[in-house]
């Protein structure tokens, strides 16, 4: 069985943690023997889902200019294949480099970002240019790393992301008085003021509602003080997706940025009727399921949630056509075979390396070599 090392360089638990769950649970159905490097914050999410021996916990590296104890711990693991998760363009640089002299290297972009400029930006572009191919779930990754790295169009797939479509979907709740649920990390990306902003406008019109943000994050204090004199409760930190979701009305993705979130479709997989904002891939991939705003537009998000608050029929009906289409196109099966078979495609163009051969030193931009993907001398 072919062997895939994945590397998870995070600080906290999100999104990008949650992918990589679906691809280890569906590797072995696809034929690949996984294995995991995370770092220490993040590594009791994975536990359980491999077997004893393919896990590695190692300091967070994030941000660093080396990461020795990934490159260790894939070494040992002697991979055909190394799959990076990269949080945004620049933050996982040194992961990417330890990946890169051990085995050939797929990155993830789960989120396009700043891509740095001068020497940074193109030390980049030399890390990315030697990656056999990169994953994004969002056109926008593709054209940012193809506009702002130079990587070759084809090397670029764009995979949209997948979640576990329940076969018993919780659908709306059903309450007297509807429940708007939101679900993120509590942080300026996910734009929970811009919610908050929405549901005054709300309020001063006079709907009954409630409101349940689940998530945590540096903006917890601030965000519990604008929210105050509101019906929001924050839940803290979510284990249990379905059974956060199970108890919401109309869910609500309020974010500034994002490529195409796993949570929204988590969301439809369950039935609820959604209202997003315009980010990333959603407007496209969503289509008729889903009421789309613009971002950071209160006023907008506040017209959607209450076209939705005040129709149950409405809400039935958006819930049954995003159970339909997350069905159809959003199955974390259909993208872990997706992916896997991208990374099928690396094996067999890519040359076949031991673990302490290099496969790649980069020390600086101007050291880089013109041909990474050569075979090593």
């Amino acid at each position: 069985m072919t062997r895939v090392a994945f590397v998870c360089d995070s600080d906290a638990w999100g999104g990008a943690e949650v992918y990589l769950c679906h691809l280890l649970r569906h590797a072995a159905s696809n034929g690949w023997s996984a294995s995991l490097v995370c770092t220490e914050p993040v590594a009791d999410g994975f536990a359980g889902l491999l077997p004893r021996g393919r896990l590695t916990a190692v300091p967070l590296a994030r941000h660093a200019a080396e990461a020795p104890a990934i490159r260790a711990a894939l070494a040992a693991y002697r991979p055909d294949i190394v799959v990076v998760n990269l949080v945004d363009p620049g933050s996982n640089a040194a992961a990417v480099a330890a990946a890169l002299s051990v085995a050939p290297t797929v990155g993830v972009l789960h989120l396009a970002g700043d891509t740095g400029n001068g020497a940074t930006r193109e030390r980049l572009a030399v890390l990315y240019r030697a990656m056999a191919a990169v994953l994004t779930p969002a056109t926008g990754g593709k054209a940012q790393l193809v506009a702002a790295y130079a990587v070759p169009e084809d090397r670029v797939h764009v995979v949209p992301n997948g979640v576990d479509v329940p076969a018993d979907p919780a659908g709306p709740a059903g309450r007297t008085v509807p429940r708007i649920g939101g679900l993120g990390r509590l942080t300026e990306q996910k734009g929970f003021d811009v919610l908050i902003g929405a549901l005054r406008v709300l309020q001063e019109q006079g709907l009954s509602f409630e409101v349940h943000i689940g998530g945590a994050g540096r903006e917890a204090g601030r965000l519990r003080a604008v929210a105050d004199g509101l019906p929001v409760t924050f839940a803290g930190f979510v284990t249990d997706h379905r059974r956060f979701l199970a108890g919401l009305d109309v869910f609500c993705l309020s974010s500034r940025r994002e490529a195409l979130p796993l949570v929204l479709l988590e969301a439809m997989a369950e039935g609820l009727p959604c209202v997003a904002t315009d980010v990333g891939d959603v407007r496209t991939a969503v289509g008729e399921a889903a009421l789309v705003v613009p971002p950071d537009n209160a006023t907008a998000l506040a017209a959607a949630l209450r076209e939705l608050l005040t129709d149950l029929t409405r809400r039935q009906d958006l819930g049954c056509r995003a159970r339909r289409l997350a069905q159809q196109a959003f199955d974390a099966d259909l993208m872990a075979q997706r992916t896997f078979a991208v990374l099928d495609h690396v094996r067999r163009c890519s040359p076949s390396l031991s673990a302490d051969t290099t496969f790649l030193q980069v020390r600086s931009p101007a050291e880089a070599p013109g041909a990474a993907r050569g075979r090593p001398a």
